[in-house]
């Protein structure tokens, strides 16, 4: 026993477990999926930053708000993943499949919701007070999305039978195949190619729709195959289990409050910064479209370490969640910071492709690109923060440490929509006021979360219900008895 606490001792960053390689492995197809969904946005918005600016800035808030409203079933249908990472490292594979159709039938519930959310289009974006011409092209291009939204949902739901299990690889290469469709479609659709007519920002919408149920009936296919029916009963655990959808609720309801209410705070603050102008709404919205770059990789990575720290937890190891968590927060910041640092250095690499494509000339478009890059640097100064508050987010849900979270987002949402709107329309800041509130927001909330996982509270915490199979691998250690620890991924 003391020879393999040496030898463990002695591997390398890379090689012990929940190290380097650990990471990756699970991290690196999620990163790419993210990076998928980024550049099918950031391509989308450039298609229709040639319609004009007014068509990219009013598809960005709709966008933000489409999100809002169904990013609270998204975040409960997404913490299935923490049920079956726990689940999968406990191996009890008989709870995964219906762990994961708990989160599908929970998703169902996103039909009503669009339902009810598409007639209001018109009156939400008649209070957003962006002008006539905006307001209507925001409530065509949300009112589009929300039929796809119950479809985003429902495939998310599905795909954490995978991203659970950290069989990541197949959420990547579902994530590719219909970011290329959806790309496909953005080009035929929005310019009017191949037969198809011009739809303009509708068409970018349709686009999105189609993609979205794609996703969902791909997923459906593959988790129903024969293999996984058998080892996971995903044909068996179809029927409703109200313990297991109650459980899904306590845990997964404060962490999809949390996207919610942090998805709102931005909303509210893109909206107040639009009052400041089109000049200010669309630099903003290239700072934010740019900053994807940053963001959702390092999300990847928040994933991945909800994932591993699911698993550790659930074989009773907690020394390993945390050195998975710190490991995936070291490779997040190297990554985020060399990207911030071009931010800063070359922010033309990143706005030519809008800058190129813009409507606005001389003076105009030389204001956008000073006043955009001035916002990069804003960005660059949060990024390392937002990593951190990331990773740590993700660690604390895969624990299942969820009320935490949600008691710091109603207070932080509150805040950030409150001093944004005072910093515009009382202490008449400006644009980059704003951006100072904002980063000071981010910088808060990284801080708030680093000091939460290292109070260790969350080492304690499973979402899982206990059982008597026999001793845990955590039981095997106290009682001094030598078992193997499964240190690599199983992909399956």
């Amino acid at each position: 026993m003391l020879n393999t606490t040496r030898t463990q001792h002695e591997q390398s960053w890379w090689a012990r477990p929940a190290g380097g390689r650990d990471v990756l492995v699970v991290a690196m197809p999620l990163v790419i999926s993210s990076l998928s969904w980024t550049m099918m946005t950031f391509v989308d918005r450039i298609f229709l930053f040639r319609i004009s600016g007014t068509a990219m800035a009013a598809a960005f808030f709709a966008a933000m708000v489409w999100f809002g409203i169904f990013c609270l079933p998204l975040g409960i249908c997404s913490y299935a993943n923490t049920f079956v990472s726990q689940y999968f490292g406990d191996r009890r594979m008989n709870r995964i499949g219906p762990s994961m159709w708990q989160a599908v039938w929970l998703a169902f519930f996103s039909i009503p919701l669009a339902a009810v959310v598409i007639p209001m289009g018109p009156l939400i974006f008649r209070l957003a007070n962006h002008g006539t011409e905006t307001a209507q092209l925001e409530c065509l291009y949300f009112q589009i999305l929300c039929v796809g939204g119950p479809g985003m949902v429902i495939g998310q739901a599905f795909s954490s039978f995978y991203s659970g299990r950290g069989a990541t690889w197949v959420v990547m290469v579902v994530d590719v195949v219909v970011t290329i469709v959806n790309l496909i479609l953005d080009y035929l659709l929005i310019f009017g190619y191949g037969g198809f007519p011009e739809m303009g920002i509708a068409g970018a919408g349709l686009a999105t729709t189609i993609a979205c149920w794609m996703k969902a009936a791909i997923y459906l296919f593959l988790v129903t195959r024969k293999k996984h029916r058998d080892e996971f009963h995903t044909l068996k655990g179809m029927r409703f289990d109200s313990q297991l959808f109650g459980r899904l609720l306590h845990y997964g309801g404060p962490s999809g409050a949390q996207m919610f209410l942090e998805v709102l705070g931005f909303t509210v603050f893109v909206l107040v910064v639009g009052r400041l102008g089109s000049l200010a709404a669309e630099a903003t919205t290239l700072a934010f479209s740019i900053s994807t770059l940053a963001f959702m990789p390092v999300f990847g990575f928040g994933m991945a370490a909800s994932v591993l720290v699911g698993q550790r937890l659930g074989e009773n190891r907690d020394d390993l969640a945390a050195r998975a968590t710190w490991t995936t927060l070291q490779i997040g910041l190297t990554y985020i910071g060399i990207l911030s640092c071009f931010y800063v250095i070359t922010p033309d690499l990143f706005l030519y492709g809008f800058l190129d494509a813009s409507t606005r000339s001389g003076a105009d478009h030389a204001a956008l690109r000073t006043m955009a890059s001035n916002l990069l640097c804003f960005v660059a100064a949060y990024n390392l923060f937002d990593a951190t508050l990331i990773i740590f987010v993700c660690a604390l849900k895969g624990a299942g440490d969820t009320r935490f979270i949600l008691r710091v987002s109603i207070v932080m949402a509150a805040i950030l929509a409150a001093i944004s709107w005072l910093a515009v329309e009382v202490l008449h800041l400006g644009v980059y006021g704003c951006w100072v509130v904002i980063s000071s927001w981010v910088c808060v909330l990284g801080i708030t979360y680093l000091r939460r996982f290292m109070q260790g509270q969350w080492r304690e915490m499973r979402v899982i219900e206990a059982h008597d199979a026999g001793p845990s691998p955590g039981d095997a250690l106290q009682n001094g008895q030598v078992f193997e620890t499964i240190d690599a991924i199983t992909i399956r």
